[in-house]
């Protein structure tokens, strides 16, 4: 039935549903409940967490809402289980049962009908009617308003494309929806955050999608170009930006860290191209010098200068913008592709906890209630098993343990907040070899023990920060990753290879007969990673390498030399292979007959000295 002479539906549901369930849920942690059953203005009967939990999936809307003019002051009344909404003069009130199978809706028909003079079915006007509190929208604007994703919309700026690039892109996310699923339960952490960086610099909220585009939100992500953590930064970016990168962290990976870098370098790049966001994106993936270059190109033939007829770009960056515009159309209106997101608080589930010094990550841990796991999800920068002695001093715990570790911190002395060995040097030892063995850095050895130099005795003692666990413990460290990735299983034979001094991924590729970026892959690094003099590489092949032991009768243990066969490869000349085994020129002549030229599959003696295979 209408009721006639009321105002607009949904001036009254939002306004007030709103304020009264926003002021309710917020209150009722620190009121204290009144006794007796008279009616309270200010404070709630029953615990706020009933309203907190309410389910209104089964509600149906097929009741009309009675309305009520504007002049007219409501008073909220709480109840019990009973919201009462009622203006001062009681001509008007409607009460809202809270409960879990339903919300019903109560009118004070007789007054209404006093009041506004309508001619009301008289069995309503005896009996009142139910009506659903203020359908569904309502309800759904108060979780909205507090869930992250619907944030995201409201801020999202950038211009809709609906072309055949994006609409590509668009196909292949609404065909791969577990894989958003899971995108969007890794966000949950840090997505707050970023929004309300963006909010600080008021850019786009689209922005917040650029991490599915790069890493699809994995902190631990690294790639080919050695681009690491969600935002997907180089290193020569990531020190431009100030983020610090050593032996012990990785801002890249900071999740805090790194969102206010690539914040900062997204405002920039806007700023080189005059706020467009098409370019600004393509700039990010390629660099803004490419993109310049390709628009002077256009510029000189004549051609449109916008992000969709760039020509002289790579296929990666041609792809890149229409990705983001396709999670755009897919976020920003969920209804139309059947698509629901995974809910993201407003608020933070973390909190930053600030320390004086290094600390062992397993003791954190231990301290906080969590996992050495947990404690690497929230704090993804740091690579070992400890924070850094120089910094960053600081954890993110999840809010319900902070409280928990500052408590049980206190009892730690600083000195036992990282392990300590006492170690007697033994004769030939090095300091790199120690902190190799220690899992440690060499400058630190130096800084605790206040060394000159990188002179040691034998028989001395030395100071050493060590973990307390196996490095097994530390499954996320990047010793973990890296032999978790070198230890899984794949086809061929597998090797291991110790890098030495003058090798690196293409010279050891070869050495094998593989690809560059299967050797990368096989351990955790990027075709054009350095490698370091001791470092250990797994090669998996089927083909044994060009490098082959040999039996010469001038070996011996008492000269340290090492028999080998050389097969020479392509390229190779003899101050190559030289320099390769710390050998000379003329040494490899007089052991081997040989023309004007080195040919490709030429095998050669060479005697090595193994002690100078380490650099």
């Amino acid at each position: 039935m209408i009721l006639n002479n009321l105002i607009n539906f949904r001036r009254l549901s939002i306004i007030f549903v709103a304020l009264c369930l926003s002021t309710l849920l917020g209150a009722c942690n620190t009121l204290q409940p009144a006794a007796g059953n008279s009616p309270d203005t200010t404070v709630a009967n029953e615990p706020a967490e009933e309203f907190a939990n309410l389910s209104f999936a089964n509600l149906s809307v097929d009741a009309q809402l009675p309305q009520k003019s504007d002049d007219i002051p409501i008073e909220i009344v709480i109840y019990q289980d009973t919201l009462e909404f009622s203006d001062f003069d009681s001509q008007f009130s409607m009460a809202a049962e809270m409960s879990m199978a339903a919300v019903v809706f109560e009118s004070q028909v007789a007054g209404m009908v006093e009041s506004s003079g309508s001619n009301i079915d008289s069995e309503m006007a005896q009996t009142g009617a139910p009506f659903e509190l203020l359908q569904l929208e309502a309800i759904a604007a108060l979780e909205k308003q507090s869930d992250a994703w619907y944030r995201l919309q409201q801020g999202m700026m950038m211009e809709p494309v609906n072309n055949k690039r994006v609409a590509a892109q668009l196909k292949w996310y609404l065909n791969h929806r577990g894989y958003l699923d899971r995108v969007m339960k890794r966000a949950e952490i840090i997505l707050p955050f970023i929004l309300d960086e963006l909010e600080k610099n008021n850019l786009p909220a689209e922005m917040a999608l650029l991490p599915i585009v790069e890493s699809a939100y994995q902190t631990f992500a690294y790639s080919h170009g050695r681009a690491s953590g969600m935002w997907q930064i180089i290193p020569s970016t990531g020190r431009f930006l100030g983020l610090k990168q050593n032996w012990w962290y990785d801002g890249r990976r900071d999740i805090i860290e790194s969102t206010l870098a690539a914040i900062k370098y997204l405002s920039s790049l806007s700023q080189q191209f005059n706020g467009d966001w098409e370019l600004t994106l393509a700039s990010y993936n390629a660099g803004p010098g490419k993109i310049r270059s390709a628009v002077r190109y256009n510029k000189k033939k004549g051609r449109p200068t916008d992000f969709w007829h760039l020509t002289r770009i790579r296929q990666e960056t041609k792809d890149y913008v229409p990705k983001l515009l396709a999670l755009k159309e897919l976020f920003g209106n969920p209804e139309k592709y059947g698509f629901e997101f995974h809910p993201i608080s407003n608020e933070p589930t973390y909190t930053i906890v600030e320390l004086e010094g290094q600390i062992d990550l397993a003791l954190a841990a231990e301290l906080a209630g969590i996992t050495i796991n947990e404690l690497y999800q929230l704090n993804p920068a740091f690579n070992r098993w400890a924070t850094a002695p120089d910094g960053p001093h600081r954890l993110l715990l999840p809010n319900d343990k902070s409280e928990q570790f500052e408590l049980a911190l206190q009892k730690v002395p600083d000195e036992k907040r990282i392990n300590w060995v006492r170690h007697k040097i033994k004769p030939g030892e090095t300091l790199s070899e120690i902190s190799r063995n220690y899992r440690t850095t060499t400058r630190l050895i130096v800084k605790v023990n206040k060394i000159r130099g990188t002179q040691i005795r034998a028989g001395k003692y030395l100071m050493v920060p060590t973990a307390t666990r196996s490095l097994k413990s530390y499954k996320l460290s990047q010793d973990s990753r890296i032999s978790s990735i070198q230890n899984t299983k794949r086809s061929g034979t597998k090797h291991e290879h110790i890098v030495r001094s003058g090798q690196s991924l293409w010279s050891i590729s070869r050495d094998y007969s593989v690809t560059t970026s299967a050797l990368a892959k096989w351990n955790g690094m990027a075709p054009i990673d350095t490698l370091s003099v001791g470092q250990k590489l797994v090669v998996w092949t089927d083909k044994a390498p060009s490098i082959q032991r040999v039996s010469f009768t001038d070996t011996s243990a008492r000269n340290k030399l090492y028999a080998l066969r050389y097969t020479v490869r392509k390229g190779d000349s003899l101050s190559r292979i030289a320099d390769r085994f710390n050998i000379r020129v003329s040494d490899i002549k007089r052991w081997n007959t040989l023309g004007k030229y080195l040919q490709p599959g030429q095998k050669l003696k060479l005697y090595v000295d193994v002690t100078r295979q380490s650099g």
